[in-house]
C-alpha cells in the first residue's frame, strides 16, 4: 500500500477544462492533494463530451485526466455563486486555471482580487501563447502550438504533408510543468508566508521540448530537416521494414553498425564506398537507408527482433497500441491500474510514471460524475444542508442525480 502523498491536507481548486489544467491537477491529486474541480452547470468540463472513444458511455478523455478529484458544478457568475467561489478560494492553497485569457478576471476573480482574498494562495495560470506579446489574448490548442512552435515542421517524412505528434504532448507537458512549479511555489511560501503567481503556457512547453533545435538556431545552424523516424547525426537510426511490420534500429556507433550487419548477414554493406563510418553514412543517408531496408525486408518482425537481441543491437519492434497494452514488459512495470468506477466496469487507468519504495502514488477515487462531492465541499465551507438545497434549487450549483 502506498503511503499518503506529501500534499495530503492541501486544497487545490481547479477552474479548468480540456487537458492541461486537469492533467496537472490530477498529478497533484495523486500526490495527496484534495482537488476540487469547478465545472459548468449542465455540461461540465469539455472532455466529458469528447467521445468516441468512450467506455460504457463515459468519455475516455475525461477519465484520463480527472481521477482523485471532487466535482463542484457552480455558476460563479451569479451573486450567490461568486460568494461560494470566494469562500472556496479563501480555503484553498492552490488555484489552477486555464480558461480563455481574461475570463476569470472578467468574472471578478483577477489575480489581484484572488490575492486579496487569500495572500497565501498559489495561483497557476495556464495559457496558449504566453501572458505577454501580440498573441497573448488568443486561445490555443495543442496541435496549433505544435505547428506554431516548429514541432510539426520537423515531424514526418521529407516531402510529405505536415504531421503533428498525435498525443497531447504540449497540454500534458504544461500540466506536468505546472505540478512541478506548484511544488516550487509551496517551498517559497514556506520561506515567505505568501503565495506566488505562476504563469505557464503551451508555447513555453513547446519551446522547452525544442531546446536543441532552438539553440541550434541561435548558433546559426540551418533549420532541422524532416527525417521521418530518423535522427540527425546517426545513420542507421529509425524504423526499417520487415516482411510483416517495422523494426526500429539504433546503431549509434560504427561497432554497432557492424554488429547489426553481422546479425542479419549483411557484412558486405560495410565494404560499400561511403558506408564504413558514421560521418560517411550521414552523407549518404538515403542510400544507406535504402540498402539496409532491402535486407531487413527479408526477415519477419519476430525473427529480426530475435537476431538483434542476440547480437546486442539496440532495437524495438514498432508496436501498435494493442501490442503495447499486452506487452509483458508493460505489464511487469504495472503502469495500468484498476480503479473502481460507478458506471464503468473494470476501469483501468495509467499510473503516474514513478514509484516510491516500490509503490505508485495512491489512486483514491475515480473521475467524478458532474457535481459529485459538491455537498461535502460546501459543508466544509460552512454551508448547511438547507443552504446546499437552496443553491441547487436556484441553479447556482448542480447536484448529481
Amino acid at each position: 500500500m502506498s503511503a499518503p502523498g506529501s500534499l495530503t491536507g492541501l486544497r487545490v481548486v481547479e477552474i479548468g477544462t480540456s487537458v492541461a489544467a486537469p492533467f496537472g491537477t490530477q498529478i497533484l491529486g495523486d500526490m495527496g492533494a484534495e482537488v476540487i474541480k469547478v465545472e459548468r452547470l449542465g455540461s461540465g468540463d469539455d472532455t466529458r463530451s469528447w467521445n468516441p472513444p468512450s467506455w460504457s458511455g463515459e468519455s475516455i478523455a475525461f477519465m484520463s485526466f480527472n481521477r482523485n478529484k471532487r466535482s463542484l458544478a457552480l455558476d460563479y457568475k451569479t451573486v450567490e455563486g461568486q460568494e461560494v467561489l470566494r469562500k472556496l478560494v479563501t480555503s484553498a492553497d492552490v488555484l489552477v486555471q486555464n480558461l480563455r485569457p481574461g475570463a476569470l478576471a472578467k468574472a471578478g476573480f483577477s489575480v489581484e482580487e484572488l490575492r486579496a482574498l487569500n495572500p497565501r494562495l498559489i495561483i497557476a495560470d495556464l495559457s496558449g501563447f504566453g501572458h505577454t506579446g501580440p498573441r497573448a489574448a488568443q486561445p490555443a490548442y495543442d496541435p496549433l502550438l505544435q505547428a506554431y512552435s516548429g514541432i510539426v515542421s520537423i515531424t514526418g517524412e521529407d516531402g510529405g504533408d505536415p504531421v503533428r505528434v498525435p498525443v497531447s504532448l504540449l497540454d500534458m507537458g504544461t500540466g506536468m510543468w505546472m505540478a512541478i512549479s506548484v511544488y516550487e511555489a509551496l517551498r517559497r511560501r514556506d520561506a515567505s508566508g505568501v503565495g506566488s503567481h505562476v504563469q505557464l503556457s503551451l508555447l513555453q512547453t513547446a519551446l522547452t521540448w525544442m531546446t536543441s533545435p532552438m539553440i541550434g538556431q541561435a548558433a546559426g545552424n540551418p533549420a532541422p530537416a524532416r527525417l521521418g523516424s530518423g535522427f540527425r547525426g546517426v545513420v542507421p537510426y529509425g524504423a526499417f521494414p520487415t516482411a510483416d511490420g517495422h523494426v526500429f534500429i539504433s546503431a549509434g556507433n560504427d561497432a554497432l553498425w557492424r554488429r547489426l550487419l553481422g546479425a542479419i548477414g549483411a557484412l558486405d554493406l560495410d565494404e560499400r564506398p561511403g558506408f564504413k563510418t558514421n560521418p560517411e553514412r550521414n552523407e549518404r543517408r538515403a542510400e544507406v537507408t535504402a540498402a539496409l531496408s532491402e535486407r531487413t525486408s527479408a526477415f519477419g518482425l519476430d525473427e529480426i527482433v530475435g537476431l538483434l537481441e542476440a547480437a546486442g543491437v539496440p532495437h524495438s519492434p514498432v508496436n501498435t497500441v494493442d501490442r503495447v497494452f499486452r506487452d509483458p514488459q508493460v505489464q511487469a512495470i504495472g503502469m495500468m491500474q484498476p480503479l473502481p468506477h460507478p458506471v464503468v466496469d473494470d476501469l483501468q487507468v495509467v499510473n503516474l510514471p514513478m514509484t516510491f519504495d516500490g509503490d505508485y502514488p495512491e489512486l483514491r477515487t475515480a473521475p467524478p460524475v458532474l457535481g459529485e462531492g459538491a455537498a461535502e465541499v460546501l459543508a466544509s465551507l460552512g454551508f448547511s444542508e438547507a443552504d446546499v438545497a437552496a443553491l441547487a434549487a436556484e441553479n447556482v450549483i448542480e447536484l448529481p442525480e
